[in-house]
Formats: structure tokens, C-alpha cells, sequence
């Protein structure tokens, strides 16, 4: 048997039940892993809320990110095998699959492999945010040694990931956040400046910092109106890259009828991870990055399985800087 968490209603972290349930047998392009830890992200609150851009199928489960062990595979399934060390990436629907829980059947395609040396709960921080970043930072080719990078709600796990990789690349992070409790954590994390939001002007400060030139990169998990003044600290001919919609009114065009030099575009990791070479190369970096110590993850705080709930009003609560973890405690000697 195994645990899982399932929720047959949309609502509040209550919703969520820890259930037993049959393990089962992956099938074809399947791995069934042994799960040691799950990252959490934002956009499994919004899952569960009703809030995201697809709606749960009850009983529903949900999670994207796990680290573990191959248990089994299904047919058709090379390259893994039973006790690989391994992490899940985000590359399917919640409806159809989902990581909270401790032995998880999963797509193969969305399993890479994790040094054995990697501690289950730095691996299962990892690839969402680090994947999130790298598209628009690095692989993308917008962003170049010496241009200025603004990073909204920095404090997030990908805000985070975000100024580890401009800085890998040569960039300027420049990192925002609403309140002046965060701003000390986030020049240590390696932003090279902090914008306190409610207390500073944004586009004033961005031009003072950039002398008066703008920022090359706007990254922004906020939307909504926001994005007109987000608009305003962009250099001419630079990039904003809306990846969320933490603010659910909706987004302009911004600064429409300045016709700003500037262009604007929608973004998530999947269209990394859903194609195979571009997950590869996605892979590659990073793994680079966490070999030679320029990319560390920040786990703010870890929750046991069982205090899932609580774990779910920790992230909704917007205190953390960096990512929640929870582990997974198995009573069998296989567990790592």
C-alpha cells in the first residue's frame, strides 16, 4: 500500500487527505518511484483552490516536483532502472499525475537523474525553479554579461533560482519585494540591489540603478495591472516575461499607447520540459550549475507527509524565502 494526498473538493488546506491507496504497477512510459521528497509550489495552492489555469478531476491529487528512488518501470521504459536516484520534474497535468504522496506513478519522461551524492531535499527544491529561470535567463539569449535583470517577488524559489543564474551568466539581479523584512536575506542570496516596493518608487529606482538606461529583462510571476509600471523601468527594445498570475485581474498590454519599445510574452516551464531537447539542455545547466557550486537551492522549511495541510497555509502565508519542502518517512531499510 502507499499514502496519498487527495482532495475531493476545491477549498482550503482542509481539503486536503492523506488517504492509503494501492501502489500499483506503472505502465507503458511509466516509472513508479519511491518518494523521499516533494517540493511545493504556488500553483498547487491555486490547483486546489479552483484557481489554476485547469480545473481538478476528483479525487484529485496534485504536486509536481518529488525527489526518491526508481521502485519500477513500466514497458518501453529505458535509461531508468529499480534504485536509481532520481527527481520529478514538472511536465504533466495534476489530473493525470501527481507527487504528494510516498510511492507515486509518474510519466518516465519526466524523471532525470539525481547524484547520489544529493540529499533528497536540496533535489526536490530544484527543478521547477531552477528550470523557470533558466528558459528566459539563459537559453533564451535575451539576457547578456552586463545587463540589468529585474526580479519580481525575488523571494521565491524561482526569484531565488532567478539571481543565481543572472549572476552565472554575468547579469545584474535586481530583486524586488513588498515589504523591507526580506530585503537583507536578498542581497545575501546574491542580489546585487533590493527594491522595496512599498516604500520606493519602482521605475525611479531602476533608472537610478541602471543609470537611467532600464533593465534588459523584466521577470515576473505577478501580472495584472502591475506590469504598467514594470513597463517603465524597461530598456528600450528589452523583454518582459510574465511566468504567473499571483494578481488575478487582468494583465494590459503595458503602456499601450506610448507603444514602448519593448517586447511582451507569456511563459511557463513546460515548454521546456515537454520537449525533450530543450529539457536536456535545461538539465545539463543546471546539474553544471549545482556541480561546481554556482546554483544552491534555498529550502526555507520542511514538513513531515502528514502535516500536508499545514504545509499549505506555511506557503500561503507568504513568509518564506525560498522553497518548502516536505519529507517522507518510510519504514522500510530502502529509504534514503
Amino acid at each position: 500500500m502507499a499514502r496519498l494526498v487527495q482532495f475531493d473538493r476545491t477549498g482550503g488546506p482542509e481539503v486536503l487527505t492523506l488517504r492509503e491507496v494501492e501502489a500499483g504497477t506503472p505502465g507503458a512510459g511509466e516509472a513508479r518511484i519511491r518518494v523521499d521528497a516533494i517540493g511545493l509550489n504556488r500553483a498547487e495552492i491555486m490547483y486546489r483552490e479552483g484557481g489554476y489555469f485547469y480545473d481538478p478531476v476528483f479525487p484529485s491529487t496534485l504536486g509536481y516536483e518529488a525527489a526518491g528512488v526508481v521502485e519500477a518501470v513500466g514497458p518501453d521504459v529505458a535509461g531508468l532502472s529499480a534504485g536509481d536516484p532520481v527527481a520529478v520534474v514538472p511536465q504533466f497535468l495534476q489530473t493525470d499525475y501527481g507527487t504528494y504522496g510516498d510511492h507515486v506513478i509518474v510519466p518516465a519522461s519526466a524523471v532525470v537523474p539525481r547524484p547520489a551524492d544529493v540529499d533528497p531535499v536540496p533535489a526536490a527544491a530544484v527543478w521547477m525553479a531552477y528550470i523557470t529561470a533558466y528558459g528566459p535567463l539563459a537559453e533564451s539569449g535575451r539576457v547578456r554579461p552586463g545587463d540589468h535583470v529585474l526580479i519580481t517577488a525575488a523571494s521565491s524559489s524561482v526569484g531565488l533560482a532567478a539571481i543565481q543564474i543572472a549572476r552565472h551568466v554575468g547579469a545584474i539581479p535586481i530583486a524586488t519585494t513588498r515589504g523591507s523584512g526580506k530585503k537583507q536575506r536578498l542581497l545575501d542570496a546574491g542580489a546585487a540591489h533590493v527594491i522595496v516596493t512599498d516604500e520606493e518608487d519602482l521605475p525611479a529606482r531602476i533608472k537610478e540603478i541602471t543609470g537611467g538606461e532600464g533593465v534588459r529583462l523584466a521577470f515576473d510571476p505577478v501580472a495584472g495591472p502591475g506590469v504598467e509600471t514594470l513597463a517603465q523601468g524597461i530598456a528600450p527594445g528589452g523583454f518582459l516575461v510574465v511566468y504567473g498570475a499571483l494578481d488575478p485581474r487582468p494583465t494590459p498590454l503595458p503602456n499601450a499607447r506610448s507603444f514602448p519599445a519593448l517586447t511582451s510574452s507569456t511563459y511557463t516551464l513546460f515548454e521546456i520540459t515537454t520537449n525533450p531537447e530543450r529539457l536536456r539542455r535545461a538539465v545539463a545547466f543546471v546539474n553544471a550549475g549545482l556541480a561546481s557550486g554556482a546554483f544552491t537551492p534555498v529550502v526555507d522549511r520542511t514538513f513531515d507527509l502528514a502535516d500536508i495541510a499545514e504545509a499549505h497555509r506555511y506557503m500561503a502565508a507568504n513568509g518564506q524565502v525560498g522553497k518548502i519542502v516536505v519529507t517522507v518517512t518510510h519504514d522500510d531499510a530502502t529509504a534514503v
